[in-house]
C-alpha cells in the first residue's frame, strides 16, 4: 500500500539522506522517494507505520499526521 509520510524537521540534502537511511532499516518498507518534508513509500501493512515513526524519531525527525 502506497503512503506519503509527512516529516517535520527536514531542511537540507543531509536530512534527506538521514531519513532515507532511517527508513532503509525497516523490513516490509519500500522507499520510492524522499524529498524535503515527505517520503513516499510502500508498506506491507499499517503496523509498519509505527516503526517508521520510531525510526524517524530516533533520527531526529517527527512524523506529521
Amino acid at each position: 500500500m502506497k503512503k506519503v509520510i509527512k516529516i517535520d524537521g527536514m531542511g537540507c540534502e543531509h536530512c534527506i539522506k538521514s531519513v532515507r537511511e532511517a527508513l532503509g532499516v525497516i523490513e516490509g518498507l519500500i522507499i520510492h522517494e524522499v524529498k524535503l518534508g515527505e517520503a513516499t513509500v510502500d508498506v506491507a501493512d499499517e503496523s509498519i507505520l509505527k516503526k517508521v515513526a520510531e525510526e524517524l524519531d530516533d533520527a531526529g525527525y517527527e512524523v506529521l499526521e
